[in-house]
């Protein structure tokens, strides 16, 4: 499991787990990897966003929406904030994360380059 940014607590309930992580890969969040990237959370039961900042805007995508994702333009370099809401929430948290940390199924390919 990934280590936790914030842990939203309402009592003793957890509503919500946040995560920042650093786009890695070369090409940022195009359409392939926008799809990697929404396919390794879509089989769970959790509200998926990520929210990032680029230039002077700020906004939040929905992580199960392929398009979304393409349209934040997200970089390499970039960090974005994901946050995670529901049932299986620390599950899609640490599976996001882990696509992400492992390049998005770029690295792999560049690494023999």
């Amino acid at each position: 499991m990934p280590r936790l940014l914030w842990e939203f607590k309402k009592g003793e309930n957890k509503i919500m787990v946040s995560k920042k992580v650093k786009i890695i890969n070369p090409s940022g969040l195009h359409l392939r990897t926008a799809t990697v990237l929404s396919n390794s959370v879509l089989k769970y039961d959790a509200k998926l966003q990520f929210a990032y900042e680029k230039n002077n805007f700020k906004g939040v995508v929905n992580l199960k929406s392929i398009l979304n994702i393409v349209a934040a333009g997200v970089i390499q370099g970039q960090e974005i904030v994901i946050t995670s809401e529901g049932p299986e929430e620390r599950e899609a948290l640490a599976a996001a994360v882990a696509a992400i940390e492992n390049g998005l199924g770029e690295m792999d390919k560049n690494k023999n380059l």
